[in-house]
């Protein structure tokens, strides 16, 4: 790898911690703004509606938790000295596949066999 592991997967999980944290911000501004509110925003010609935004939100923030969770493994990996070691072959990960997904836990063939 061209970049030290450690240093990408840190500046990783910082951006997805940071993602995690303004999307659950902007749910609760979300909620916090509709609350006591009758509105029926389903039919306001004006824009997206609440629910929209909130499946929109709501799916981010979950892509973001994902991506902390995998992070999180990767550096547990490289803390036991497996990082970079296929999980289910035994086979190092090409380093291409490493700097394109750095929390890669199979190598190609495998991911491909399973569906990964």
């Amino acid at each position: 790898m061209s970049e030290d592991p450690r240093r990408l997967l840190e500046q990783l999980r910082a951006d997805a911690e940071e993602r995690v944290r303004a999307t659950a911000a902007t749910l609760d501004e979300l909620t916090h703004d509709r609350e006591g509110s009758n509105d029926d925003d389903e039919h306001d010609p004006e824009g997206v509606t609440l629910s929209s935004e909130w499946s929109r939100l709501t799916g981010l923030a979950e892509a973001a938790a994902a991506e902390l969770r995998q992070v999180d493994d990767a550096l547990a990996r490289l803390d036991a000295g497996t990082y970079g070691i296929c999980a289910n072959c035994g086979r190092p990960i090409p380093v291409g596949r490493l700097e394109v997904r750095p929390f890669a836990v199979h190598c190609v063939a495998c991911a491909e066999k399973l569906g990964r």
